[in-house]
């Protein structure tokens, strides 16, 4: 647990730590909790991980924690093939009752559609989140305190997706831009996105052409890029892309969004990918970063360490804990991550890894995906959080 001098803002961890795939030891399932309690509310930070012969347990688990905070889910990550999406729709369903909030459900490309490696949620109590509906569907939640308005949007996927993987993507942007005009926000408040792309290793470039073109519009390039994770996974619908956004409208002047640079990576724009390496949201009471997807990449930007998973998670965690450190922060501060593998079952390695180096448990949920490059085999992303030191 860390808290705050003034007990406004606690946060607090409980939970296994790093959770189980095929092999790895057992009493690893469960939940990962991280509560951030506010002045009036109390965010959850929910990872949940399936047991290897129950594996729709998961979602048990995540209604029973809900149900015992008295919490919303706002956002939830299903990793998993995506012919177990109708049944695992089911379970939620039955679990944690009607699904009003986006459910963001991923494979891997080439996963096997019979594995189910977690769940992620975010919720909330204390505080009335107004849905917002697209086309007569549930597409996320606004709320706000008195220091911003905050805008969680999930499984956001192109209309038509028999259009060219280019025009899928450009619908996708375009709409995310009028959902956010339903919150009374727009592009200028995204802080982070989740671009979940389909087959992605063959049109990678001309999805960053797309995403450049559209910053470029938007006047994005002469403000803060948002932070982001751009991953090869497939998706129950067959779109080109699926994607999730956060948006944040600060009420006042305590209220901070910039990027964070990376001590051991050069941005990622001077590879042409437009996304920052990390954003940090500076509140009154406590600072949130969000690290952006992160992989095995060297400081004039080319991939290292090929073929060699170990040693590809050994520099993404080494330019990830840069990271963190710049910001005085630390892996005990991580409120949720997601570990990506070309390989799934290379998931043993990452808990090596932290066992090797001493790491604190932490709530990491494992997918399956392709990176954006074929010679990455790992990418984390990070999100921690610290309250705000006394003056």
């Amino acid at each position: 647990m860390i808290s705050s001098k003034d007990e406004q803002t606690r946060i607090f961890f409980s939970g296994p730590g790093l959770p189980p795939v095929d092999g790895t030891p057992p009493g690893m399932e469960g939940l990962d909790v991280v509560a951030i309690s506010r002045p009036g509310f109390e965010k959850l930070y929910i990872t949940a991980h399936p047991s290897n012969h129950r594996p729709y347990s998961m979602f048990r688990d995540l209604a029973q924690c809900v149900s015992e905070k008295g919490a919303r889910i706002i956002q939830q990550f299903v990793f998993g093939g995506t012919e177990l999406h109708g049944d695992g729709i089911k379970a939620i369903e039955e679990t944690c009752g009607p699904i009003s909030w986006p459910v963001t459900w991923i494979q891997g490309d080439g996963a096997s559609g019979d594995l189910l490696t977690g769940t992620q949620a975010y919720a909330i109590t204390g505080n009335d989140a107004e849905l917002i509906l697209d086309s007569g569907n549930i597409v996320g939640a606004v709320y706000e305190d008195d220091d911003a308005k905050y805008c969680l949007l999930g499984d956001l996927r192109p209309e038509d997706t028999s259009a060219s993987r280019e025009d899928q993507t450009r619908e996708a942007f375009e709409r995310m831009e009028v959902i956010l005009g339903k919150a009374d926000m727009d592009f200028s408040h995204v802080v982070r996105t989740w671009m979940y792309l389909d087959k992605l290793l063959e049109w990678y470039d001309e999805f960053n052409e797309v995403r450049t073109q559209f910053f470029k519009e938007r006047g994005v390039f002469e403000r803060m890029v948002p932070a982001s994770t751009g991953i090869g996974v497939g998706n129950h619908a067959g779109a080109a892309l699926v994607t999730d956004v956060l948006a944040i409208k600060p009420k006042t002047d305590r209220v901070k969004v910039f990027a964070v640079p990376s001590p051991l990576q050069c941005p990622a724009l001077d590879y042409k990918s437009s996304f920052s390496r990390a954003v940090e949201i500076q509140l009154p009471d406590h600072r949130q970063l969000l690290i952006s997807g992160t992989a095995s990449i060297e400081p004039g930007g080319a991939t290292v360490h090929i073929d060699d998973t170990a040693k590809q998670i050994e520099l993404t965690m080494r330019v990830t804990d840069a990271i963190l450190e710049s910001r005085d922060m630390s892996w005990t501060d991580t409120t949720r991550a997601i570990a990506y593998f070309k390989d799934v079952q290379d998931a043993p390695l990452l808990y090596k890894y932290c066992e090797d180096n001493d790491l604190p448990a932490m709530p990491v949920a494992i997918a399956h995906s392709d990176i954006c490059r074929d010679d990455l085999l790992f990418e984390i992303e990070v999100d921690a959080a610290k309250p705000t030191a006394a003056e």
